[in-house]
């Protein structure tokens, strides 16, 4: 079993990307077997997609790494880089371009909604970002990709550009990755509005709470959370148009590794006034610690560099195989 998965480095991460993604990948990471293999990566290059800042790119990368680092991935047993180290990124999602159809592109949901009307202003790389997440799976042979509901179609252009390469050239060389999607992923909201997704493009600070956010910070953020006036129900199914009551009561079970029904059996009855506080407490015992890991790894940034580069190392070695493969099938070498 070898697992892939790659995160843009776009700044602060906040308790969304921790409970939604990285804490999965950590699980992932625990699980593994003799023989198993986790790479994860910042995917530095899929940033060019969208006009960048140089100097804030190349800090957010180390911040994400250190913010991973903090979080649980443990570089002895997992492979952590960023794909600007490892050049058979770009490499074979050229040779993948050949492969890959217009069609198939131009049918992408994410192409149509970021580009909407304005598609001949954007970047060729925002059209072609699926041939390099394919190539990013592909280079490492991977078998398993996690993946949210919104990345399903591009893993399915991956499988449909190996099956294609495959048949094309007549050789084996890419298994078909499989989607990897864990129940225990929660979907957290915003603070403010239960119906919108917790982001760091929300113009509101108070809608998140970031995973660099002081102790106090995290209760004021909570206390003023949107809610409504009715008490905790005993069933699940009375919270179906409550969307802010919800989101609390999933944040709480996803930080206390519980679920939604022990949070409630507990707290039935009670309102927010109680509630609030008993989650501001649980999701400070969490976020503390990683807050201040994080703090000790940023004051050694070449520290955190030398480990991605370390992560690189693994990753290239790893690599190499696959993409002279690649080259030989389509005649670039001999």
């Amino acid at each position: 079993m070898r697992v892939v998965s790659g995160i843009q480095p776009t700044g602060n991460l906040h308790l969304g990307n921790y409970l939604g993604a990285i804490r999965q990948w950590v699980a992932m990471q625990d699980a593994m077997q003799a023989g198993d293999e986790c790479l994860f990566f910042l995917a530095d290059l899929h940033a060019l997609s969208q006009p960048v800042n140089p100097a804030e790119l190349a800090a957010n990368t180390v911040e994400m790494a250190a913010t991973l680092l903090a979080c649980g991935i443990d570089p002895a047993r997992s492979i952590l880089f960023n794909q600007a180290r490892v050049p058979g990124h770009s490499e074979l999602a050229w040779i993948l371009g050949g492969t890959a159809r217009m069609g198939w592109l131009g049918r992408m949901t994410q192409w149509k909604d970021k580009a909407g009307r304005q598609g001949d202003s954007q970047s060729t790389a925002l059209f072609t970002y699926p041939v390099l997440q394919a190539a990013d799976v592909m280079l490492y042979r991977a078998t398993h990709v996690p993946v949210g509901h919104d990345q399903k179609q591009h893993l399915e252009l991956a499988r449909d550009i190996a099956v294609k390469f495959n048949t094309d050239y007549a050789v084996e060389l890419f298994p078909l990755p499989e989607p990897f999607i864990s129940a225990a992923a929660p979907r957290i909201m915003s603070l403010r509005d239960g119906s919108a997704k917790m982001s760091k493009s929300d113009a509101s600070d108070a809608s998140r709470i970031n995973l660099t956010d002081a102790d106090d910070l995290i209760v004021q953020k909570l206390k003023k959370a949107k809610t409504d006036p009715a008490p905790l129900p005993d069933d699940p199914a009375a919270l179906a148009d409550r969307p802010e009551a919800t989101n609390l009561v999933t944040i709480y079970a996803a930080l206390a590794g519980s679920s939604g029904e022990a949070v409630l059996a507990e707290f039935a009855g009670k309102g927010f006034g109680a509630f609030k506080p008993a989650l501001a407490d649980l999701a400070v015992s969490v976020i503390g610690p990683i807050r201040e890991r994080l703090a000790g790894l940023l004051a050694d940034r070449e520290a955190v560099g030398a480990a991605l580069e370390q992560g690189a190392e693994r990753a290239r070695q790893l690599a190499a195989p696959t993409l002279l493969a690649a080259q030989r099938a389509v005649g670039l070498q001999v």
